[in-house]
Protein backbone atom coordinates (compact mmCIF):
# COMPACT_ATOMS: atom_id res chain seq x y z
CA UNK A 1 0.00 0.00 0.00
CA UNK A 2 1.31 3.41 -0.93
CA UNK A 3 2.00 5.88 1.87
CA UNK A 4 2.79 9.58 1.74
CA UNK A 5 4.06 12.18 4.19
CA UNK A 6 1.61 14.94 5.07
CA UNK A 7 0.89 17.37 7.91
CA UNK A 8 -1.89 17.43 10.50
CA UNK A 9 -2.76 20.23 12.91
CA UNK A 10 -3.54 18.72 16.32
CA UNK A 11 -4.51 20.03 19.74
CA UNK A 12 -1.84 19.57 22.38
CA UNK A 13 -3.35 19.15 25.83
CA UNK A 14 -1.77 20.37 29.06
CA UNK A 15 -0.63 16.78 29.80
CA UNK A 16 1.18 16.68 26.45
CA UNK A 17 -1.22 14.29 24.72
CA UNK A 18 -2.43 15.07 21.22
CA UNK A 19 -5.99 15.12 19.93
CA UNK A 20 -8.15 16.24 17.00
CA UNK A 21 -9.19 19.91 16.82
CA UNK A 22 -12.94 19.52 16.29
CA UNK A 23 -14.30 16.08 15.36
CA UNK A 24 -14.15 13.43 18.13
CA UNK A 25 -12.05 15.92 20.13
CA UNK A 26 -11.69 13.67 23.18
CA UNK A 27 -9.74 11.07 21.17
CA UNK A 28 -6.07 10.58 22.05
CA UNK A 29 -3.76 10.54 19.02
CA UNK A 30 -0.59 8.64 19.95
CA UNK A 31 2.78 9.12 18.23
CA UNK A 32 4.05 6.15 16.22
CA UNK A 33 0.80 4.17 15.97
CA UNK A 34 -1.36 3.63 12.89
CA UNK A 35 -4.91 4.87 13.45
CA UNK A 36 -7.94 4.03 11.33
CA UNK A 37 -10.27 6.87 10.36
CA UNK A 38 -13.68 6.79 12.02
CA UNK A 39 -16.89 8.45 10.93
CA UNK A 40 -18.22 10.96 13.48
CA UNK A 41 -20.94 13.13 11.91
CA UNK A 42 -20.72 16.50 13.67
CA UNK A 43 -23.23 19.32 13.43
CA UNK A 44 -21.85 22.32 11.57
CA UNK A 45 -19.15 20.34 9.74
CA UNK A 46 -19.23 18.74 6.30
CA UNK A 47 -19.13 14.96 6.56
CA UNK A 48 -15.83 13.93 4.97
CA UNK A 49 -14.66 10.57 6.32
CA UNK A 50 -10.92 10.43 6.93
CA UNK A 51 -8.06 12.11 8.73
CA UNK A 52 -7.83 15.64 7.32
CA UNK A 53 -4.22 16.50 6.52
CA UNK A 54 -2.40 19.00 4.31
CA UNK A 55 0.57 18.81 1.94
CA UNK A 56 2.37 21.61 3.82
CA UNK A 57 2.04 22.80 7.44
CA UNK A 58 -0.30 25.59 6.38
CA UNK A 59 -3.96 26.20 7.28
CA UNK A 60 -4.59 29.96 7.18
CA UNK A 61 -8.25 29.49 8.21
CA UNK A 62 -7.24 27.94 11.57
CA UNK A 63 -5.61 29.80 14.47
CA UNK A 64 -2.57 28.18 16.04
CA UNK A 65 -3.45 28.97 19.65
CA UNK A 66 -7.08 30.07 20.06
CA UNK A 67 -8.41 30.96 23.53
CA UNK A 68 -5.53 29.52 25.53
CA UNK A 69 -5.45 26.15 23.82
CA UNK A 70 -2.31 24.98 22.05
CA UNK A 71 -2.16 23.51 18.57
CA UNK A 72 0.87 21.87 16.98
CA UNK A 73 1.68 20.64 13.49
CA UNK A 74 2.57 16.98 13.21
CA UNK A 75 4.42 15.24 10.41
CA UNK A 76 2.27 12.22 9.58
CA UNK A 77 2.44 9.17 7.37
CA UNK A 78 -0.86 8.55 5.57
CA UNK A 79 -2.21 5.51 3.77
CA UNK A 80 -5.31 4.88 1.63
CA UNK A 81 -5.86 8.57 0.93
CA UNK A 82 -7.42 10.88 -1.62
CA UNK A 83 -6.59 14.48 -2.38
CA UNK A 84 -9.35 17.04 -2.01
CA UNK A 85 -9.00 20.48 -3.59
CA UNK A 86 -9.71 23.38 -1.23
CA UNK A 87 -9.12 27.14 -1.57
CA UNK A 88 -5.64 28.47 -0.70
CA UNK A 89 -7.31 30.28 2.22
CA UNK A 90 -7.95 26.80 3.67
CA UNK A 91 -4.43 25.53 2.99
CA UNK A 92 -4.95 24.39 -0.60
CA UNK A 93 -5.05 20.64 -1.24
CA UNK A 94 -6.28 18.54 1.66
CA UNK A 95 -5.41 14.88 2.04
CA UNK A 96 -8.23 12.70 3.39
CA UNK A 97 -6.58 9.55 4.73
CA UNK A 98 -8.21 6.36 5.97
CA UNK A 99 -5.07 5.51 7.98
CA UNK A 100 -2.64 7.90 9.66
CA UNK A 101 0.43 7.63 11.88
CA UNK A 102 1.96 10.63 13.66
CA UNK A 103 5.73 10.58 13.17
CA UNK A 104 6.57 13.67 15.22
CA UNK A 105 5.36 17.12 16.14
CA UNK A 106 7.23 19.96 14.48
CA UNK A 107 8.08 23.41 15.73
CA UNK A 108 6.71 22.60 19.19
Amino acid sequence: TMTMLAYKLLRQRKDGTLGPLFINASQRVPVGEWLEAEDHPTRGFAQRMGWHCTLTPNAPHLKLNPKGSKRVWALVDVENFEEYNRPESQGGTWVLAQRMKVIETIGA
